[in-house]
């Protein structure tokens, strides 16, 4: 079979081609023959959809946001005087893992180190022994998280940043290379701490890679060299996702924060990294007020219609616990996953090209799922031909069958009159039916350089 060459796209093409509001971040990664996992090993991930996010550290504590550290310029020995603290009562990950599966997760992403240095394992490769398991609690949250996700049949992703404000030589690489080097060296021994001793992770998260909080990941790949650091990962966890913020390419793309997602479907894998909360801050702040259940929803339909995954933070308090209301939105989330849950996993983006806030689609097999967003908006509109013969059109979860006309021109479908005048409900799904399969379009290889 003749093997695929990439396209290489710069990010002002992207731009102009989808007309979108995505940000992709660290565009233009090192490219490494072989490195990247093909369809076959995504699939899972693909099919997954929605995964949960959990920012909780020493940080926590305070409640002013992860980098609090570093914005309020607290002294380090003060700051790591903080670690005895840190001891979580009545927590168990348990609970996590139980909330995420409420939420119709299919995978979670827990921070193990941020920023700030302190790992949530039982870290040789940490520098001064700055752990949970050296301090407060002598717990290994890495360790009990995992276990806890494999109970609840979630994926398994780790958060780790290679980034560490204790280093001099993170803010002055080439000033003090020795200490930098350092630096590099616990990233390395501790990435490979998290691909094997828990077992091999499904995810593997970077966030952090430049250097003195200046250009980019890609920009600082020279430091970190990262085709060796995740050459090393592929030898000891082969099918792990690894998503792009280590300066590397990646297996996917990440579009980061609460913005609205516009545009065309999206040709690479993507995901839609949010919160839950405001976006203000990941990690956990006492006031921050949780987002309406149907803007969370139609941000979940409006990622998945354009082929991607959407990421959902939480940020726990010092005990690892979230708000009654942050918990009532993920159960609320989890029930409407729970009756229309066959539209959403599983599925593509497409065929239909989105129409923003009025339509998208998503499909599998002979079944295109047709979310109107805006039904006033979409009433009286021509949908594109699917290019196969539709048998049937109806609501979802419903079987009585709609009015509809298939012709040269496209198709057109009715919808009940009491459904065209109601907009209470976030996302109005119609099931299509068709004869055969939906027609696919053969998937390119498109490499996004970054440049415009």
């Amino acid at each position: 079979m003749e093997k695929k060459i990439p396209r290489e796209m710069t990010g002002a093409e992207l731009k102009s081609m989808l007309k979108s509001s995505i940000n992709f971040k660290s565009l233009g990664g090192v490219k490494v023959p072989g490195l990247k996992l093909g369809p076959e090993d995504m699939q899972w991930w693909r099919d997954a959809k929605i995964g949960m996010f959990v920012h909780w550290g020493l940080y926590s504590l305070l409640g002013r946001g992860e980098w609090v550290r570093f914005n309020e310029q607290i002294p380090e020995k003060e700051y790591e005087a903080l670690a005895e603290e840190f001891n979580p009562q009545d927590f168990s990950t348990d609970e996590w893992a139980r909330m995420a599966a409420e939420m119709g997760a299919k995978y979670m992403v827990m921070v193990t180190r941020h920023h700030d240095g302190f790992a949530l394992w039982d870290s040789p490769g940490s520098f001064g022994q700055f752990t949970t398991a050296q301090t407060g609690s002598g717990r290994d949250f890495v360790a009990e998280y995992t276990e806890s996700c494999r109970k609840a049949g979630l994926k398994v992703g780790y958060y780790y940043s290679p980034m560490d404000w204790r280093f001099p030589g993170y803010f002055d690489p080439e000033g003090l290379p020795e200490n930098a080097a350092l630096m590099k060296k616990q990233c390395y021994d501790q990435v490979e701490e998290l691909v094997t001793r828990y077992g091999s992770p499904d995810i593997l998260w970077y966030d952090g890679g430049w250097l003195a909080h200046k250009g980019s990941d890609t920009s600082s790949a020279w430091f970190w060299e990262p085709g060796k650091l995740n050459a090393m990962v592929r030898s000891r966890s082969p099918k792990t996702v690894i998503n792009p913020r280590s300066g590397w390419e990646g297996d996917f793309y990440c579009d980061e924060g609460s913005h609205e997602i516009q545009g065309g479907i999206i040709p690479v894998p993507w995901e839609k990294n949010m919160c839950i909360c405001s976006g203000s801050s990941w990690g956990w702040m006492a006031e921050d007020p949780v987002s309406d259940f149907d803007w969370l929803i139609r941000m979940l339909v409006n990622v998945v219609c354009r082929d991607g995954n959407l990421l959902l933070n939480i940020g726990p308090d010092k005990n690892g616990k979230v708000s009654e209301e942050i918990h009532s939105r993920i159960r609320q989330i989890g029930g409407w996953l729970g009756r229309y849950g066959e539209s959403i996993y599983g599925t593509r983006g497409g065929p239909f090209e989105p129409v923003d806030n009025v339509y998208g689609t998503t499909f599998r097999d002979n079944r295109i799922y047709l979310h109107i967003l805006d039904t006033g908006a979409f009433a009286g509109r021509l949908l594109p031909d699917p290019g196969v013969g539709v048998r049937r059109c109806t609501l979802c979860g419903e079987e009585k069958e709609l009015f509809f006309e298939q012709g040269e021109n496209g198709l057109r479908l009715r919808l009940p009159e009491e459904i065209q005048a109601d907009s209470r409900e976030p996302d109005r799904i119609v099931v299509i039916e068709l004869d055969g399969k939906v027609p696919r379009n053969e998937e390119n290889v498109i490499y996004f350089t970054g440049k415009e």
